[in-house]
This record gives structure tokens, C-alpha cells and sequence, in this order.
């Protein structure tokens, strides 16, 4: 049996980290039989990132790896009517999607219009984590930010990227269907895995102010949302405020 360790839960949200909501929307999408364990501590993961998985005592992490695993290992076909042009396409999309994650992550961590809001909704649905646990994840992030470049930015600066990464997706993804047709792909969870983790997260900032604002990415999000067996909505958004606790 495989087990998929990822971060827990957030706003109806199966995983409030992009790469493991990706990989939990590919294994539901896939049909493959899989238990979801969600843990904070990243220490016996490989690398020490998540997500990672175990499959009968084979430990693989990395999101890329562990979907690239599962593909060759199970005979998965969910990809197996692209063409190479679209291969490729799905190779860019994703590489675009980790510049998006840190933007993302940013607007969690570091901008100070936006955390208070993250803190206490990750205190009010998951009592074990304290104030000061969180802080000192903050300062680690901000470590992080700024040795990979993004910390080094204005908040302004900092949205630009990742609303130009959102402007490319809302050109590309489809009214109707998925980005190669009718069916959902690989890059169809992947792309969920970010705008959901945007969308569905009642936090007003410019990221989400962009998602709702386009139809097309709302209702791909929606439809890979119901596909992989959630049906909560989003709520009103927060503009910055810190919820009640």
C-alpha cells in the first residue's frame, strides 16, 4: 500500500502546500489505492521536504519523482495521448509553478498584510501548533526567501512574478475541459495544486484577487476540486484581517 506523507489540511484543502495537493490530485485522478498521512515534522522525509511517499517500505520524494515513480512502476496511461509538443508544454508549466510557489509562500510568510490572517487559521484548525512553533517557521522561511531571491523583493515586485505566472495560466487553461481536452492530465493536478492552494483560501491577496478574477482558472480549480473528492467552497475572502480565534 502506498502512504502519501504531506502537510496537513488548510480551508477544505487536502494539502496547503502545492507539490502534495499535486500529488494527491494525481493519485485520486489516477485511481491508485493510497493512504494520506498528514505530518508537520519534514525531518525523515528525503531531503527533508515533502511530499514524499512510501510504497511497501520504496521511499520516494520529490513531487516530479515520486508522479514520474508511480507512472512507470503502476503503467499509468492518464498521459499516454500526448504528443511530445505537449509534453513539453506540461515540462514549462510546471517549471513555472515552482517559480509561482515561492510567491506564493511569500504572501503566507513574509508579507506582514497577509500572515496574521495564515497564522491563526493554521492555530485554529490545528491545535497542536503554537505561536511560537510558527514564528520560528517564519524565520526560517524568511531565511529561505531570501537566499533563493524572492525575500529580496518588495511586496509589489514580489506579486508581479507571480501574477505574470498566473497570467500565463489564465491565457492557457481551456473555458471548457482541461488544458489537452476533455480529460484531466498530470498537468491538470499540478496546476490545481497551486490555484487551489490560492483560490480556496479565504485570504484577499493580489494571487487570489487574480484567480477570482478569471473565470476559466475558478472553474478548472472547481472541476479538478470535485474530481478528487472535495466539494468545500470557498469563503468570503479576509483582505489581510486576522480570523477570530
Amino acid at each position: 500500500m502506498i502512504t502519501l506523507y504531506s502537510y496537513p489540511e488548510l480551508f477544505g484543502v487536502a494539502d496547503n502546500n502545492g507539490y502534495g495537493l499535486k500529488v494527491y490530485a494525481f493519485l485520486r485522478l489516477t485511481g491508485v489505492p493510497f493512504v494520506h498521512q498528514h505530518i508537520f515534522d519534514a525531518s525523515a522525509a528525503p531531503r527533508g521536504q515533502l511530499p514524499y511517499i512510501d510504497d511497501d517500505g520504496e521511499t520516494v520524494g520529490d513531487s516530479e519523482t515520486i508522479i514520474a515513480y508511480l507512472s512507470h512502476k503502476y503503467g499509468l496511461t492518464i498521459d499516454s495521448g500526448l504528443s511530445l509538443a505537449q509534453h513539453h508544454t506540461d515540462h514549462l508549466i510546471t517549471r513555472m509553478l515552482d517559480d509561482l510557489y515561492w510567491v506564493m509562500s511569500y504572501s503566507r510568510w513574509q508579507d506582514e498584510n497577509y500572515w496574521p490572517a495564515f497564522r491563526d487559521a493554521l492555530l485554529t484548525q490545528h491545535p497542536s501548533l503554537t505561536e511560537d512553533s510558527l514564528r520560528s517557521a517564519q524565520e526560517f522561511n524568511a531565511m529561505r526567501y531570501y537566499y533563493q531571491g524572492i525575500g529580496r523583493y518588495a511586496p509589489a515586485e514580489a506579486y508581479a512574478r507571480g501574477l505574470a505566472d498566473l497570467q500565463v495560466l489564465a491565457d492557457v487553461v481551456p473555458p471548457v475541459g482541461y488544458l489537452h481536452g476533455p480529460a484531466p492530465t498530470t498537468v491538470d493536478a499540478a496546476i490545481y495544486g497551486f490555484v487551489a492552494n490560492i483560490f480556496f483560501y479565504p485570504i484577499d491577496t493580489p494571487l487570489r484577487q487574480f484567480v477570482a478574477a478569471h473565470a476559466n482558472l475558478v472553474r478548472h480549480c472547481a472541476a479538478i476540486h470535485a474530481a478528487v473528492g472535495s466539494a468545500v467552497l470557498p469563503d468570503e475572502p479576509m483582505a489581510g484581517r486576522s480570523i477570530a480565534r
